[in-house]
């Protein structure tokens, strides 16, 4: 029986323009080929920071663009570790948690509700204890939760950090994988001073380019430079400069449209299947208007660790939700992450039944 993974939030392979980024490889070798394959600067392949800049509304030095935006959520992270508590949603992206677990950083959780993180609760947190590193937050399409923080908490946020100090940086892979909704401004666009932005081409375009962007202040942006060319010497210059050369022809748009119609059906079938298969049990699940996830919390408080090897057996797989809280927190128990973005709408529909076949037989958690 072959495993169909709500695990895997990473595009379809049918959705990745192979043929055109082919192209694209080929031009850019041709043109630029005796720069891009030898050494270069740190920050990433000019053309490129430039586009972003402009996009950004920012001189290009303001820019790093580095190898997938993990590569440089460390780096920001290492520079921040060792100043003070680092603030993070609950549930958050996992990654970011262990980096800062390696190194060896304070995190303090703020907890989300049905619309992304708690506001009110960060200003307790903000005015519990002296001013924090920085806050972490994924504020549109949410990974893991697929919530998108609304505009006027968007607004009160940047408030919050203004009136604090706060340093946020803003995590943004999934803003134009949208389906529908209103466009919300950015936090970055709320305040382009106080806030960092991070930002990817892999959910867009390609993530095997590995090619993210760091959008930052001049001081932060030469020191994170700095510390690169310690670690790398020179980023990948000729997947920047495909992904460049993809821009340049005005490749994006059109396939933004083909991502978000592909998307947008695979999410509609996972809404469909849920409200199916699970309404009237007691589970309740996020509602994404864009992006590549949604969040299921089980009836009864039940344990998704208890549903995941269960689930295994029966051929489906997710990742449960205590991944994605700080570790120790308690948080998650009876929640999962459940990734649409790689599956066919078929294989949706047969792994949420399987689930929901699943879930009676759970142990309520104990009172």
């Amino acid at each position: 029986m072959a495993v169909i993974s709500f695990a895997r939030g990473i595009p379809a392979p049918e959705l990745l323009p192979v043929a055109e980024l082919a192209d694209c490889a080929r031009a850019a070798l041709e043109r630029d080929g005796q720069a891009i394959l030898n050494y270069g600067p740190t920050g990433g392949y000019p053309p490129l920071r430039e586009w972003i800049a402009e996009l950004h509304g920012v001189e290009p030095g303001r820019v790093i663009v580095t190898n997938g935006s993990l590569e440089g959520l460390n780096l920001v992270f290492g520079h921040f570790a060792q100043r003070g508590r680092i603030l993070v949603e609950a549930p958050t992206y996992d990654r970011p948690v262990r980096v800062a677990g390696r190194l060896g950083a304070e995190l303090r959780a703020v907890p989300q509700d049905a619309d992304g993180l708690d506001v009110d609760a960060l200003e307790q947190e903000l005015r519990r204890d002296g001013t924090p590193a920085f806050l972490y937050v994924l504020p549109t399409y949410q990974n893991p939760s697929g919530r998108t923080l609304p505009l006027e908490r968007r607004r009160r946020l940047v408030e919050l950090a203004r009136e604090h100090e706060l340093t946020i940086l803003e995590d943004d892979p999934y803003g134009q994988v949208r389906f529908d909704g209103e466009e919300l401004p950015t936090l970055f666009e709320l305040d382009p001073e106080r806030v960092l932005r991070s930002s990817s081409f892999s959910k867009i375009v390609s993530p095997g380019l590995r090619v993210g962007f760091f959008v930052l202040p001049p001081e932060i942006a030469k020191a994170i430079e700095a510390v690169a060319t310690d670690f790398w010497l020179t980023p990948s210059l000729l997947s920047e400069a495909t992904v460049h050369e993809f821009l340049r022809r005005g490749r994006l748009e059109p396939n933004l449209e083909v991502v978000c119609g592909a998307l947008r059906e695979r999410r509609d079938a996972m809404l469909g299947a849920l409200d199916q298969s699970l309404e009237g049990t007691g589970a309740t699940w996020s509602r994404p208007e864009g992006g590549y996830f949604l969040w299921l919390d089980l009836p009864g408080g039940a344990d998704a660790g208890e549903l995941l090897p269960r689930a295994e057996a029966a051929g489906v797989t997710f990742v449960k939700g205590t991944d994605f809280f700080v570790p120790g927190s308690g948080g998650g128990r009876s929640a999962l992450r459940l990734a649409y973005s790689f599956v066919s709408v078929d294989e949706i529909r047969d792994g949420i039944a399987r689930l929901a076949a699943l879930v009676p037989a759970l142990t309520p958690a104990s009172v």
